[in-house]
């Protein structure tokens, strides 16, 4: 009890500073709801992790006020006018507002439906298990992986540099076997024969001979092996759906008029 009277007295004194200070052409009512107080307390308690005192609830509603009235302040001198920023956060707003409106939990049927007309979204690529041995393009890259190919095959030793993301790959997708190596080295790697040495092989950065150990063809999985992803993925679309919907019921509302002359 005593918290409540608490609350209600420093906005009721904080709401007497605000009339007596706002000029009288101006709406001076500021009415702030038990629920504005509930989610500031919410919000403290989250990141503090226990209730505000007294004290520090008095500083959480004045500056909840303080705000209001610098909000009202800045609407009054019409400091919201052609401010991009402000109209971009107040885009956002609406469009967090009607994304809001879509249903968090689509039914089997709907994921499915979504499933069925996106299959190639899911598709999982190729991978890789491969070794390899890197020679440096800065030194003498290709005669020193062809003598390393021939020392291999007569079980001598040779010395490679190291590679800056290692030696071994496990499962690797073909994607980022082209983005690491370059798209000739990947090409060459889906014609390798399994469990020998082959090379040389040029990438980005120099030559490599190669052991590949296995392959993963592609294929597009079933609905229950990325259910959570089409999930995702569905809830995302009929978010957008919800904002493109709510645009286009209302653009014919406004007249938008561009001057003609204008030269870009």
């Amino acid at each position: 009890m005593k918290y409540k009277v608490f609350i209600f007295f420093v906005i009721g004194i904080c709401l007497y500073l605000v009339d007596t200070t706002m000029n009288a052409d101006k709406d001076k009512s500021i009415f702030i709801s038990d629920q504005e107080i509930l989610s500031l307390i919410n919000a403290w308690k989250s990141q503090v992790g226990r209730d505000p005192t007294d004290d520090e609830l008095a500083r959480i509603v004045n500056n909840l006020i303080d705000e209001e009235i610098l909000y009202r302040e800045a609407l009054f001198l019409g400091l919201d006018q052609e401010d991009t920023i402000i109209k971009r956060r107040l885009a956002q707003k609406i469009s967090f507002l009607k994304e809001e409106s879509v249903p968090k939990i689509p039914s089997v049927n709907e994921l499915k439906e979504y499933y069925e007309n996106n299959k190639e979204k899911y598709f999982i690529e190729s991978s890789f298990t491969f070794t390899h041995y890197y020679f440096s393009e800065n030194n003498n890259s290709l005669d020193r992986s062809q003598r390393a190919i021939k020392a291999l095959q007569e079980n001598s030793t040779f010395k490679s540099d190291p590679f800056y993301l290692g030696k071994a790959f496990a499962n690797e997708p073909l994607r980022n076997i082209e983005t690491n190596f370059g798209k000739a080295f990947s090409k060459e790697l889906m014609e390798v024969n399994l469990n020998q040495w082959t090379g040389p092989f040029e990438s980005t950065y120099g030559h490599h001979i190669v052991y590949l150990n296995s392959t993963n063809p592609g294929y597009i999985p079933e609905i229950e092996e990325v259910l959570r992803q089409v999930e995702v993925d569905f809830l995302q679309m009929k978010r957008e759906d919800a904002v493109k919907g709510f645009l286009n019921n209302i653009r014919s509302e406004y007249t938008i008029f561009i001057n003609p002359d204008l030269k870009f």
